[in-house]
C-alpha cells in the first residue's frame, strides 16, 4: 500500500505519523497523480492544530494527510476531465494531501508542467507562488510604484518580491536580520523586522510606500498600515478578513485556477521567478521538513521529494 505522512487528530507534532493508506480513486473532475514532490507551507502545520481557511468548514477525516501543493504524473482520470491525460506531468493543489505517494487534484487547479520546470520547483507554485501572484496582482500598482512585503524571507514573501519586480515595481522586504542577504538577492531593499518597524521603513523608502502585501498579520500588519495614505492598497494573507478590513484593507483573493499556475510557471521558465528551493527531504523525513517550517527556520522553500 502507498505511504503518506498524516496527523491522526488535532494537536502538536505528537499526532504525526508515516502510515500506509489506500490509494485514492478520482471522482468527477479529479485526477489521480503519482506525487514526485510536495511543497511545505506554514498552513500545513496550522491545519494540524485545527486551523481552517476563511469560509472552510471542519469536515476533515482522520487520519488526514499533510500538504496542499504537489507536482507529479497523472495516473488516472476522473469523469468529465478534459485537457489532461494519463502520463502528463502536472502540478496543482492537492485534495487529499500532498505528503503522499498518491493524491487527488481538482482538474480546474491542475496545470501542465513545462518540460523546463523541475518537479521540485513546480511543487512550490500552487500555494506559495500563486498566493504571491494573486496578492501582487490584487494591489494593482502601476509600474514604478513601491510595494512593501512583510515576511519577505519566506516562501510566499520571496515569490511576492520577485513577482513585484517582474511587474516593474520597487520592493521593500521586511524579514529578520539573518535573512538580509537573501532578501537583497531578490532585488528588494531589506528592512529588519522588530519594534519601530514603520520608522525603519520610512527611512529605507523616503518617497513613501504605495502598497503593502502583508504575510505576517498581528501587530506588524497594524503598524505597516500606517505607512499608507490609501488603505485600499493594503492586502494581507497573514490575517483574517475582519482584522484587515478594520484597517481599511482586504484579505488576498485567491484565484485558484490553472491559468494562474500557468502564469507563475512561465515566470519561472523565463527566469523572472526563482522558487528558491533551499532544502529537500524524502517522504520518510517529512516530519523534519515540517518542523523546519513550523519553527520558522526556513529560508525560501522546503520541498518533500517522493521517489518514483
Amino acid at each position: 500500500m502507498p505511504k503518506a505522512y498524516v496527523f491522526t487528530r488535532y494537536g502538536g507534532p505528537e499526532t504525526e505519523a508515516l502510515v500506509e493508506v489506500e490509494r485514492p480513486s478520482p471522482g468527477p473532475g479529479e485526477v489521480l497523480v503519482a506525487v514526485r514532490a510536495a511543497g511545505v507551507n506554514p498552513v500545513d502545520w496550522k491545519q494540524r492544530t485545527g486551523y481552517r481557511r476563511p469560509g472552510e468548514t471542519d469536515s476533515r477525516v482522520f487520519p488526514a494527510v499533510f500538504g496542499n501543493e504537489v507536482s507529479g504524473v497523472v495516473e488516472e482520470i476522473g469523469a468529465g476531465v478534459d485537457g489532461l491525460a494519463v502520463g502528463d506531468e502536472v502540478f496543482g493543489s492537492a485534495l487529499t494531501g500532498g505528503y503522499a505517494e498518491y493524491t487527488l487534484l481538482p482538474a480546474t487547479v491542475t496545470a501542465h508542467k513545462p518540460a523546463e520546470l523541475s518537479f521540485l520547483d513546480a511543487a512550490t507554485l500552487p500555494v506559495a507562488a500563486a498566493t504571491a501572484y494573486d496578492g501582487v496582482r490584487q494591489l494593482d500598482l502601476p509600474s514604478g510604484s513601491t510595494v512593501l512585503v512583510t515576511g519577505a524571507g519566506g516562501g510566499v514573501g520571496s515569490a511576492a518580491v520577485q513577482i513585484a519586480r517582474a511587474l516593474g515595481l520597487r520592493a521593500v522586504g521586511v524579514a529578520s536580520e539573518g535573512k538580509k542577504d537573501f532578501v537583497e538577492s531578490l532585488g528588494a531593499v531589506h528592512v529588519p523586522s522588530g519594534p519601530d518597524l514603520a520608522a525603519r521603513v520610512r527611512a529605507a523608502a523616503p518617497d513613501g510606500i504605495d502598497g503593502v502585501y502583508d504575510l505576517v498579520g498581528g501587530d506588524v500588519l497594524a503598524e505597516v498600515a500606517t505607512l499608507l495614505t490609501d488603505r485600499t492598497k493594503l492586502v494581507t494573507a497573514g490575517a483574517p478578513a475582519p482584522v484587515v478590513e478594520k484597517l481599511g484593507g482586504a484579505r488576498v483573493e485567491r484565484a485558484r485556477n490553472a491559468a494562474v499556475l500557468d502564469e507563475v510557471a512561465q515566470l519561472v521558465v523565463s527566469g523572472r521567478l526563482d522558487p528558491h528551493v533551499t532544502q529537500t527531504f524524502p517522504l520518510d523525513e517529512a516530519g523534519d521538513a515540517l518542523r523546519t517550517v513550523e519553527e520558522g527556520h526556513a529560508r525560501g522553500k522546503i520541498v518533500i521529494e517522493v521517489a518514483a
